[in-house]
């Protein structure tokens, strides 16, 4: 069936629809609309699919979730704290718990779900960074994106807090501190939320406001405006045969997107329920209520708040102390600083890549990360950084079970939040490299068949076929990295931008960000010398049987 044929399915429905609102032109267009298919795709709605089951969750929890820190003495099915005081908000969490008919797996399934929702964002964002997918003009999707997991930590921070039980009490005891740090505006922050000296008696409920009403509407709406984008533009597609920049080559949305939509989210939901049912979390009832004068031992946060954890841990306990004000660094810095450089490094580096490279044109076929070996190895530095804060959240663990000191954990530490980065950088770089000789190799010479072939005079070498069209296609995708002019005229004068401090920086950058120095050619020969730019080959022309509209349909 072409594309330009409406199936009966939408046929029906559409003349429905029109001949009551005047619609039925736009639904038989959309849902005829093609989409690029690549695994990676799917990414992003793992976290997609984890948020409606959220909302979902969610609204069951509410039923019985009593949000006050109001005092009372449990009387309920679990045994060990009967007669206990504690919050209300504790109490209701133990009634879901253990009376309220499927509310433990809802409960678990709520958290695990959150769990999913955050982990998602976080490797989806990783396949758009390192395919380079937040080009021109997929920009301002990717600031929704990075607005959308920053709303995530926080929704997580204050749905995690809401039993009230001591483990939670102990993350929201940091909260406290941190932003009771934050110079000028901390006390009135804190007083805000806890309405009144620590604990005070309104956080749970003000907490409960934030995580049901405000941060899962502004999350609706992002999530909306990123899907309405991520329709209008589509996904980028993979280099390959027939791919180019000005059209689209994959499946329709109605049925191959919508049916493989359909089967994830109930894979997803699967995997959430089985983890629900068969994998404990948070079990709230043997950590207690929350009292200020009590912490328990081991406690940890949830992955998504380790690296804060690490940072605070690794922070020597610096202050400044000036005219009677306290400036305590040892908190404010590791509270700020990673979250700083992790989210504003994410939402400004499609606007630094550009300033870099001088390149404004548009970009609808996504790079392979071997490709652009330095964006990959500053994406490779920020997960070190990141990975190495998270482990060192857990660095009193590290040493109690490798027998280890903690101060030379802490010490140690210190030091690879320096030094890690920058191994990785280097490491991956030269990965980048050899992959690309890799793939020149894989070109000029071909892929090994299995055929052992014994030459006249008795050396046995191995046969090598030309790859399949459709991998040479692939590999042959690769691009040039666009570099600014910055070459001096006749006279030796460089370009007016590029004559003062910052115009002869950004030429070095873009120098050194464009020395891709394994350029591959269509007939898939070396075309550089290392340690210098070389010219590229274009997306090889081609035809291909899947379905192939232009980006303008």
């Amino acid at each position: 069936m072409s594309l330009d044929e409406t199936p009966k399915a939408i046929a029906g429905p559409a003349n429905f629809i029109d001949e009551r609102i005047g619609a039925g032109n736009f639904l038989k267009r959309n849902l005829r609309k093609v989409f690029p298919d690549h695994w990676s795709f799917l990414l992003g709605e793992i976290a997609l699919y984890s948020f409606v089951i959220l909302l979902l969750t969610g609204t069951f929890l509410t039923f019985w979730f009593k949000p006050s820190m109001g005092e009372v003495t449990y009387n309920g099915a679990y045994a060990p704290l009967v007669g206990v005081r504690m919050s209300e908000a504790y109490a209701s969490s133990l009634h879901i718990s253990f009376d309220v008919r499927g509310g433990l797996l809802m409960r678990q399934i709520h958290h695990w779900a959150a769990l999913l929702f955050v982990a998602g964002m976080m490797v989806h964002m990783l396949r758009v960074f390192f395919t380079g997918a937040y080009r021109k003009p997929r920009e301002l999707n990717w600031i929704i994106g990075v607005l959308l997991l920053t709303l995530a930590l926080l929704e997580g921070l204050t749905g995690y807090s809401l039993p009230d039980d001591l483990l939670s009490g102990a993350g929201l005891r940091i909260t406290e501190g941190v932003a009771i740090s934050i110079p000028l505006v901390g006390t009135y922050i804190t007083y805000f939320l806890f309405g009144g000296e620590y604990p005070g008696h309104d956080v749970i409920s003000r907490f409960y406001s934030i995580h049901i009403l405000l941060i899962p509407g502004i999350l609706l709406a992002l999530i909306s405006a990123h899907l309405i984008l991520m329709w209008v533009q589509k996904h980028t597609q993979m280099p390959g045969k027939g791919r180019t920049e000005k059209n689209v080559v994959g499946a329709p949305f109605y049925p191959s997107f919508m049916a493989k939509s359909g089967a994830y989210f109930l894979f997803t939901f699967g995997v959430v329920a089985l983890l629900g049912t068969f994998a404990q979390i948070n079990p709230i009832w043997l950590f207690g209520p929350y009292t200020p004068a009590d912490i328990s031992a081991g406690s940890q946060p949830d992955f998504y708040m380790g690296f804060l954890e690490g940072s605070l841990r690794l922070m020597p306990s610096w202050e400044i102390n000036f005219l009677g004000y306290t400036l305590p660094l040892s908190v404010l810095i590791p509270a700020l600083l990673p979250m700083g450089i992790i989210m504003t490094g994410l939402a400004l580096y499609p606007f630094a890549e550009q300033w870099i490279t001088g390149d404004k044109s548009e970009h609808h076929v996504a790079d392979r990360p071997r490709n652009n070996p330095h964006r990959t190895s500053i994406g490779m530095a920020a997960i070190a950084f990141y990975g190495i804060l998270w482990l060192l959240g857990a660095n009193d663990w590290i040493s109690a079970k490798f027998h280890i000191s903690l101060y030379t954990t802490t010490e140690v530490g210190r030091v690879l939040i320096f030094l890690g980065p920058a191994i990785a950088y280097f490491i991956t770089y030269r990965m980048c490299i050899g992959l690309q000789r890799h793939d020149q190799d894989v070109l000029s010479h071909g892929v090994e068949s299995g055929v052992i072939k014994r030459l006249p005079h008795g050396e046995y070498i191995e046969v090598h076929v030309p790859p399949a069209e459709d991998i040479a296609a692939h590999v042959r995708g690769k691009k040039s990295i666009p570099a600014i002019e910055a070459a001096s005229d006749g006279e030796g004068i460089p370009p007016k931008g590029m004559r003062g401090p910052l115009g002869r920086l950004r030429a070095k950058l873009s120098e050194t960000y464009s020395a891709d120095t394994e350029a591959i050619s269509l007939d898939g020969h070396h075309n550089g010398h290392d340690g210098h730019g070389a010219p590229h080959a274009a997306v090889g022309a081609g035809t291909d049987d899947e379905t192939t509209k232009s980006i303008g349909h």
